[in-house]
């Protein structure tokens, strides 16, 4: 009779259990009137219920009771909608001309020649990131008050554009090289960051080369800063015959986590104690969150904050606790670079290095809290929310300003040239540029067959013509 009694009064708890439950895991379709029961879900129910009365007894050692209650947590069907935001849109709009200009000053500043050809200019196109039916030599004769074109004949008589840098576009340049030499140590440290989130502390040279611009290094960084620091950085051979960059000494002080490291100012001092961080949350006007999915947010953020430079692979990838590391590490990563925003692209080759699971950018849409995706120039790029205030990024980097005075070049070129301002000055550097041949006409004569082929592509690359013949 008692045991007929006990297993009623356990039928009936696990009974009022599962429907809380449905409320969470149970799709709409599924539920039937009363009380739905599927034996494999009770069957895991009954297991998490006895694991929770044995944690809460003793029974269970205490250094596996963080584990345990980690692992409860399973993975939480949310889908919240994408609302556009146009202030951040408008943070990400000029990004992709400014960084293709910036390259350009890099590569054409680094050239041992006096003005570049276009057809060198055209081999470093992929880093660029124009879009594939703009002209690379359209795009860089909108901005005459940066690139100064004149032409020069190869050896078979063919005209070929070269460019130059401008007075003002150089000596900007030289300013942001003296802010590099400024910041040698800051940058060394953002990148032993990045390569301290990775598992094995080393990441192909073509993964740092997709994130140098955002981070801040230099465009020729293989070969201008990490020979200065030998005692922090080493290039290896990967297995897939790539070359690696790894790191070699591990610094304790880097670890703190940007989150960690605001916790005073934006955590409760419980939070605090108990290492249940939360992210920083902030959504675009209008944006209406659902009262279930506050509910769940709110459960999320008192989920435990694993450190996105400690070791996670006890972490079960189907549980929300492993989607707050997801999100802690890309917090993290996107505080790493100067305009607190990348291009998705650009990190979805970091499954690996970071030990990450499938599919782990879904965090970005699950989180529009944390992350804003935009959508602009063709392209997705992922920005942190937290770190604007309008559109300014906080607090805002030397090398930051160095860009915006670009922008406001880039801006002025384009209004100037609408007006036909830099009309006059155009022919004349082109006649110039024919009779003097003073920057590479004696190298021109080597050129091969296929350097020549390019030439007299790019003689017409522009979707504006020469004003006159050179």
């Amino acid at each position: 009779m008692h045991a007929h009694r006990d297993s009623l009064a356990l039928s009936s708890g696990l009974a009022a259990y599962v429907e809380r439950a449905d409320l969470i895991w149970d799709p709409p379709a599924t539920r039937a009137k009363g009380i739905s029961l599927c034996y494999p879900r009770l069957v895991y129910i009954m297991f998490n219920r006895l694991f929770g009365i044995a944690r809460n007894s003793g029974f269970v050692h205490p250094y596996q009771q963080g584990y345990i209650y980690q692992q409860r947590f399973s993975l939480v069907n949310i889908k919240l909608k994408w609302v556009k935001d146009r202030t951040l849109d408008a943070v990400v709009a000029g990004q992709r001309d400014l960084k293709a200009a910036g390259i350009l000053v890099s590569i054409i500043y680094s050239s041992s020649e006096c003005c570049v050809p276009i057809y060198h200019l055209s081999r470093h196109r992929g880093q660029l990131g124009l879009p594939g039916d703009l002209k690379l030599s359209t795009f860089i004769r909108r901005y005459p008050n940066i690139f100064i074109e004149s032409c020069f004949l190869d050896s078979g008589g063919t005209p070929v554009p070269c460019f130059s840098l401008s007075p003002e576009a150089l000596e900007l340049h030289h300013k942001e090289i003296n802010i590099l030499q400024q910041c040698q140590s800051e940058l060394r440290d953002r990148l032993c960051k990045l390569l301290m989130l990775t598992s094995d502390k080393v990441l192909p040279l073509q993964t740092i080369d997709q994130l140098k611009w955002d981070m801040g290094l230099p465009y020729d960084y293989q070969h201008s800063f990490i020979p200065d620091h030998p005692e922090r950085f080493s290039y290896v051979r990967l297995p897939d015959d790539r070359v690696g960059l790894k790191l070699l000494v591990w610094d304790d002080k880097l670890t703190i986590s940007e989150l960690q490291r605001n916790s005073s100012l934006q955590q409760k001092a419980e939070d605090i104690k108990s290492g249940s961080l939360a992210f920083p949350v902030s959504f675009t006007r209008g944006f209406g969150l659902k009262r279930k999915c506050m509910e769940w947010l709110k459960e999320w953020q008192k989920l435990p904050y694993t450190s996105p430079y400690t070791d996670a692979s006890h972490l079960d990838p189907r549980t929300d606790v492993s989607e707050k590391r997801i999100v802690g590490v890309f917090h993290e990563l996107l505080h790493l670079t100067l305009h607190k925003q990348t291009e998705r692209k650009n990190v979805s080759n970091l499954r690996r290095p970071l030990a990450l699971p499938q599919k782990f950018t879904k965090a970005f849409e699950r989180h529009p809290g944390v992350f804003y995706i935009s959508k602009k120039s063709d392209t997705q790029t992922v920005v942190l929310r937290e770190a604007y205030y309008g559109q300014e990024p906080v607090p805002n980097h030397p090398l930051v300003q160095i860009r915006e005075e670009l922008a406001s070049l880039l801006k002025k070129g384009l209004l100037d040239m609408s007006k036909g301002v830099y009309k006059k000055h155009r022919d004349t550097n082109l006649v110039d540029g024919l009779k003097n041949e003073v920057c590479i006409s004696d190298k021109t004569n080597q050129l091969s067959s296929k350097d020549k082929s390019d030439s007299m592509l790019y003689e017409y690359d522009s979707d504006s013509p020469l004003q006159r013949p050179c």
